[in-house]
């Protein structure tokens, strides 16, 4: 395929098969289509290429899905697998033409190797996205001898940054999107790790211990569980959770402020102090790309457990590199981000990286947070074209702050107006939910929302999530629209969703 067909510089793409998959195949699920894996040539000779993968159903719907990547890629979406969130299916299945990459690297490592190069650096941020849908698309008429009546956009974490990249940047080839958990501000959230990370083990104390990770979910729950009328083990209202964060940290706090005992899991005033860093955020002097300087910070007193693989880590002894289990996730993926994407120094101690003062590589900083990033609260051009837009993020999130999904939220509806934020954007904040975990893990119909909406006019409203978490499966909760959150009515039972309404809380700024 020449260059020609593709908007943004390349060297062409090669097909490196076409194949008929059967509906009979071994462990296919999705009825009969056509397979075609190829490559997309960079413009560098280092420059990995973006390979791609693209698959047309026998029986086509008319529509087209691109699927989203996850931490740093570096996976090839296949496109055959179901969506988060929704396993009964798969869109392939449901008669979409589905396309995917791997970004433009190969190896999900959270050592972010491929950062040592600016092209792909530039494939990561939101050139294989533009690069891939051009390649489908292209196939997709020739396969089809037409072009899709609609076409899609769907991801979470990474996934979900991309949701909002191709928005901003390439409104004119999607009709619809769905973000999850997007990780947008990627630089604001790589700093927020580092200094996690510099309170943790750059502070005498300053690390917080599984025993103390764990105190504090369950002071929360014990504090805030019932707060939305239903004992659950699920922290609904948060607002009304956040008014009692001062007795939740006096009954956390050790006699004194001093370090605990072997025997007691309360927390040292350096390891509250710690929590504290995690709670209020980054806010920096200076500014990154689309006027940010802040990273909201997470709901540490409000539900999050961050004793998981993806929380705080185990020991209070920092390895070289910091790993997730050992250091915390937070950490050790901006440990990394300092050292591969912004300093290049794998030798760098980013314990000693002064954020707020990053000196020579604060125009680094500033071109990578446009480059990565998806701040731009432009939609201009995606509202001009009748886009829509469903984001979803978990309340208890502990990766990706859902903070900053609210914040470039109210950002939209100070740009757009809430009525005009309404034409467009459906956002849905999940009490319980982590980052693909949680101890309340929605599955719901996102993709058949959003074509309702595009192709019918249909605009979402109250949906409905089943617990898809092993502990409590099958039980159901309302999907509510932000602000609001679901409240239990005192009546039936608490595993249906039917007994919940979607009230509104007071929200603090």
């Amino acid at each position: 395929m020449p260059a020609s067909v593709i908007a943004l510089p390349t060297r062409g793409a090669t097909i490196w098969s076409a194949s008929v998959v059967k509906a009979a195949a071994p462990g296919n699920r999705n009825g009969e289509y056509c397979r075609i894996v190829g490559s997309i040539k960079a413009v560098q000779d280092n420059t990995p290429d973006i390979r791609f993968e693209v698959n047309l159903p026998s029986r086509w719907n008319g529509r087209a899905l691109q699927m989203g990547g996850g931490g740093y890629s570096g996976v090839l979406v296949s496109g055959t697998e179901p969506m988060p969130f929704a396993p009964d299916s798969t869109p392939l299945a449901k008669g979409y033409a589905t396309f995917g990459s791997d970004s433009g690297h190969v190896g999900n490592s959270g050592r972010a190797d491929f950062a040592a190069n600016d092209e792909a650096i530039l494939n990561f941020g939101f050139g294989h996205l533009k690069k891939t849908h051009d390649v489908a698309l292209a196939l997709i008429q020739l396969g089809y001898g037409r072009s899709p009546e609609k076409t899609y956009f769907a991801g979470g974490s990474t996934g979900g940054r991309e949701g909002l990249t191709v928005a901003e940047r390439y409104p004119n080839d999607y009709d619809g999107v769905i973000a999850n958990a997007p990780a947008i501000n990627f630089s604001g959230v790589r700093l927020m790790g580092v200094k996690v990370g510099q309170a943790s083990y750059g502070k005498p104390g300053g690390f917080v211990g599984l025993a103390q990770q764990r105190r504090v979910i369950e002071t929360v729950l014990q504090e805030c569980d019932k707060l939305d009328n239903a004992a659950d083990g699920i922290v609904s209202n948060v607002e009304a959770c956040r008014k009692l964060e001062p007795k939740i940290i006096a009954e956390l706090r050790c006699a004194n402020g001093q370090r605990p005992s072997l025997r007691d899991s309360c927390l040292s005033d350096a390891q509250l102090a710690t929590l504290a860093t995690l709670r209020d955020g980054l806010n920096l002097p200076y500014l990154l790309a689309f006027g940010v300087d802040t990273y909201p910070g997470y709901n540490v007193y409000q539900g999050v457990d961050f004793s998981g693989v993806l929380g705080l880590g185990d020991s209070p002894v920092l390895v070289s590199p910091p790993s997730f289990a050992v250091n915390g996730y937070l950490f050790a993926q901006g440990d990394a981000y300092i050292k591969h994407f912004v300093t290049r120094d794998l030798s760098y101690n980013s314990i000693g990286f002064d954020i707020a003062n990053p000196g020579r590589y604060r125009q680094r900083l500033m071109a990578l947070s446009a480059t990565v990033g998806a701040m731009n609260t432009d939609l201009t051009g995606f509202i001009a074209r009748g886009g829509k837009l469903i984001a979803m993020h978990g309340l208890a999130d502990e990766v990706i702050s859902p903070n900053q999904t609210i914040t470039f939220y109210r950002l939209l509806v100070d740009r757009f107006t809430q009525d005009g934020v309404d034409a467009f954007m459906r956002l849905y904040m999940v009490p319980g939910f982590q980052h693909g975990n949680g101890v309340f893990i929605p599955a719901w119909d996102e993709l058949g929302a959003l074509d309702r909406w595009v192709t019918d006019g249909i605009a979402p409203e109250t949906l409905v999530g089943t617990d898809i978490a092993p502990a409590t499966n099958g039980r159901s909760r309302p999907m509510c629209r932000y602000p609001a959150y679901p409240r239990y009515i005192g009546k039936g039972s608490v595993d249906n969703a039917a007994n919940f309404r979607c009230v509104y809380a007071d929200v603090r700024p």
